[in-house]
């Protein structure tokens, strides 16, 4: 059986890494074989450069972060995404293409011909099978940013200005609208555990369809 690649996307402070964590737990649960993986971040070499990216003291020029950015990815796809899926795991990424899109190219301005010439050589067309887009607004996402800072460091990309996250927002909803057949718009407003289960709602359901589940709360 093909795997099934799933990714989790939003602006900062969306409650995306959380879910998928969670997500996770259920689906081991259940049997399936899961694996958990992040942009940037995902490989040895993808935690080197994880450092230096979101280092708030690394002053990193837009082009070379979104030259770092997809070699992190070539790295990810090649030695994590492809071999997971060709065993026929569930892989769950947080964070993929779609970032490169919202962050490099909306957030910092790259025209669109150069995101996707970008995308597509780290990828080579990998694309995922379902993508949920935590939607939040950025008011409410600086308050939840603010909150978990104080348990840890905030990253570069943390400090970024108000307007920046609207571009960056934006661009996500405009993927969404985009790519309606792989794309979810999940709200993340509500707590953790009702998003929870909007997100089990749209999961289970889409892998009964593939074969992954048998039955739907077995």
């Amino acid at each position: 059986m093909a795997g099934v690649f799933i990714t989790f996307e939003g602006i900062d402070g969306c409650g995306k890494s959380t879910q998928l964590r969670l997500l996770a737990s259920e689906l081991r649960v259940r049997g399936i074989d899961v694996v958990t993986t992040r942009e940037p971040g995902g490989t040895t070499l993808g935690l080197k450069l994880r450092a230096a990216l979101l280092d708030v003291q690394e002053q990193v020029d837009p082009l070379a972060e979104l030259l770092v950015f997809a070699a992190d990815r070539a790295q990810h796809v090649r030695t994590v995404l492809r071999p997971s899926l060709a065993a026929g795991k569930v892989v769950m990424s947080d964070r993929y293409a779609d970032a490169t899109v919202a962050y490099q190219g909306s957030g910092r301005g790259f025209s669109p011909e150069l995101i996707n010439e970008i995308v597509q050589l780290a990828t080579e067309g990998l694309k995922p099978d379902l993508t949920l887009l935590f939607d939040l607004s950025v008011p409410e996402s600086a308050v939840r940013t603010r909150r978990r800072n104080k348990a840890k460091h905030s990253d570069r990309l943390d400090r970024e200005h108000h307007e920046f996250h609207m571009r960056v927002r934006d661009a996500y909803l405009d993927i969404a609208k985009a790519n309606p057949d792989r794309v979810r718009l999940i709200d993340a407003r509500g707590s953790v555990q009702e998003t929870q289960q909007l997100v089990m709602d749209i999961v289970l359901p889409f892998l009964n369809d593939r074969g992954v589940i048998a039955t739907i709360g077995q």
